[in-house]
């Protein structure tokens, strides 16, 4: 008789084992804290260690790159400014169940823009998100999902299987409805057209380097970008609704949400995916030089050996 198939656990290594144990354990020290509390927990601890971190190089190095005017007091301060946000953000993620839609002063949010979402969940049909990781971005499908607009997402899964188990749960739980997860690649992209067909709604952080996406500018310089938004909007005529969560306080955002648009469709579809894309880079761009913190500058969104004449400052 052969034996049974190992079950997915028993390929786990110890070290994924200890490090789903660490998270649960953190998961429950947080969950214990008031949001405000395991927020400022959160950016506390990141902004103390992150700026040491060898990948602070990688925002130093970019932010070189899209703001040569900034000095490097400034890219310190910048680069500090990021740990902050990303510390609170994931400290904050355990809460977001909880938080909701507030006029008070306390943890919640308020939605700038609210009215485009009550119109798209009358009109119905297909609708196509787009933002990128600025401030408490976990905030986003949450809040729109309580306007009847819940999107689904591409999804990266975590290295250890019981942790990314751990954010799929948590994820699930914040939206209150069940939408799919698509992985990032073509069967992914294959199956989110199915769904968008079928009127859903889809919801795409766009700004991150996409090295089978195509080349626009952002920040003025040649960066790869997923080009995808744009060539679901066009190929379904469905609106596009950019917006980003703007942090206020610890545990406290405003969810600002743009007007719809849909892409011009000349008929050269390759040329309107690049003049759409290039819309939607040049609002993200916008939107983070507002307040160049609140944006994860870590990954690498630029090529290594791309470099300004300025680095010497």
């Amino acid at each position: 008789m052969n034996d049974p198939a190992p079950s997915p656990a028993q390929h786990l290594s110890i070290a994924h084992r200890l490090e789903a144990v660490l998270v649960a354990c953190a998961l429950r020290v947080l969950r214990l804290l008031p949001p405000i509390r395991a927020s400022n927990l959160g950016g506390f601890i990141a902004r103390t260690i992150g700026p040491r971190l060898p990948v602070s190089k990688v925002a130093d190095h970019n932010l070189r790159l899209a703001m040569p005017e900034l000095d490097a007091e400034a890219r310190k301060r910048v680069v500090r400014d990021v740990w902050d946000n990303l510390g609170r953000t994931a400290c904050e993620f355990p809460h977001l169940a909880e938080l909701t839609e507030t006029t008070g002063s306390g943890p919640g949010w308020v939605v700038k823009g609210a009215e485009h979402l009550i119109a798209l969940a009358r009109s119905g049909g297909p609708v196509i998100f787009v933002s990128g990781h600025i401030g408490n971005w976990e905030v986003l499908p949450r809040a729109v999902a309580a306007y009847g607009l819940p999107f689904a997402s591409f999804y990266r899964a975590a290295a250890n299987p019981r942790v990314d188990a751990m954010i799929g749960a948590m994820r699930a739980n914040t939206l209150h409805a069940e939408v799919p997860n698509f992985a990032k690649g073509a069967r992914g992209a294959r199956d989110a057209l199915r769904y968008i067909s079928r009127g859903g709604h889809l919801g795409i952080l766009a700004d991150q380097k996409m090295n089978d996406g195509i080349e626009v500018r952002f920040f003025g310089l040649p960066a790869m970008t997923a080009s995808a938004a744009a060539t679901f909007a066009l190929r379904y005529n469905c609106p596009i609704v950019t917006g980003h969560v703007r942090r206020v306080a610890p545990a406290r955002f405003e969810v600002i949400v743009d007007s719809p648009f849909r892409p011009v469709d000349t008929g050269n579809r390759q040329a309107d995916i690049a003049t759409t894309t290039q819309l939607l880079n040049d609002r993200m761009e916008a939107t983070i030089r507002q307040k160049p913190g609140s944006w994860l500058w870590l990954h690498r969104r630029w090529p290594k050996r791309l470099s300004r004449s300025s680095f010497s400052r």
